[in-house]
């Protein structure tokens, strides 16, 4: 699980945060080895650097968003389960070729909801990564995760899932397996499943590979993921030829949660800590839950046969938001 301090690793855009960062730590260090008062000092860079945190934050561009939502110390699925998930048992397999690690399965208790819980999950050293696809799944996760769903529907739970993936597998195995009907399936099942679902995208929100897994009763995404039918990068090359219009293309596609709560695409915003959820996992998680409990709270009370319905007026509607605007 990453830890609520500054990663060594920093954007482009985060260097004169992480200069700012170093000052205090080589101040305080001082302070403690040499029994020096450096107190006003730290007071007036931390002062400072929360200035420029609030600053840089209110003010990304779309392609630093995207950079925002990879970076490699931002929480994942699999911390997310350790800092707001009880008596977590994961389950594994589709039952039908085999056990894709990049999607998370298992049952939960999220505040006081027993759930299934389901997430991509992209790894974190390199062997895990590895394992995991860099969090693009195979056909066979996809089935897993929709098994998962029926045996909550059978069971009265709800489902919680949390995206994080560039997109689906593109390998030739991925194809031979039929990802792409995989992913429609579960399009259409998690459309009429019979119990509640709420969906968070945490981080990357790419293309088919994070539809697979985002139908729901609610879409949430976290402030500085990202969430569309591409990459800006693969955007760029089929509009460009190239990757040198990329920050472009991230513009264009509106991948944003602003620009996407503006279309009418997902229901809400939650907040990330200042800095970004990378700085202050355990805040991150805090907010999450809670809106977890909350939306789980207001669904519970919803008729199913209503709770269906509403869920396909909601899909219905998507995008005519966007088409009034546009």
């Amino acid at each position: 699980m990453p830890k609520s301090t500054s990663s060594p690793f920093a954007l482009e855009f985060e260097k004169p945060i992480l200069q700012l960062e170093r000052q205090i730590a080589d101040l305080v260090h001082l302070q403690e080895t040499r029994d020096a008062d450096y107190a006003s000092e730290i007071h007036g860079l931390r002062t400072n650097l929360t200035a420029l945190l609030r600053k840089t934050y209110l003010n990304l561009s779309a392609w630093e968003t995207v950079q925002v939502a990879r970076h490699p110390a931002r929480p994942q699925t699999r911390d997310y389960l350790d800092m707001i998930v009880k008596d977590f048992d994961e389950l594994h397999g589709d039952r039908r070729y085999g056990d894709d690690k990049t999607i998370v399965t298992g049952l939960g208790r999220i505040g006081g909801h027993k759930c299934m819980i389901i997430g991509h999950h992209k790894g974190r050293d390199t062997k895990e990564k590895i394992a995991c696809n860099f969090g693009c799944a195979h056909p066979e996760g996809y089935r897993k995760a929709l098994a998962k769903m029926q045996m909550a529907e059978k069971f009265g739970l709800p489902v919680v899932t949390f995206i994080d993936t560039p997109g689906a597998y593109p390998g030739i195995g991925s194809e031979e397996r039929g990802v792409a009907e995989a992913i429609a399936v579960n399009l259409r099942e998690m459309s009429r499943l019979r119990t509640p679902i709420v969906c968070l995208v945490i981080g990357e929100g790419g293309s088919g590979g994070a539809l697979g897994i985002g139908v729901g009763d609610r879409l949430a995404m976290l402030q500085f993921a990202w969430y569309s039918v591409i990459s800006p990068e693969g955007c760029s090359g089929i509009l460009w030829k190239g990757s040198d219009n990329t920050a472009e293309a991230a513009e264009a596609l509106k991948l944003t949660s602003r620009h996407l709560k503006d279309l009418g695409i997902i229901d809400e915003i939650i907040e990330e800590p200042l800095g970004a959820a990378h700085r202050n996992p355990r805040a991150a998680a805090d907010t999450l839950e809670k809106y977890l409990d909350k939306t789980l709270r207001e669904l519970k009370r919803i008729p199913l046969e209503k709770l269906v319905d509403q869920r396909y007026d909601r899909l219905r509607k998507l995008g005519t938001d966007a088409l009034t605007t546009s």
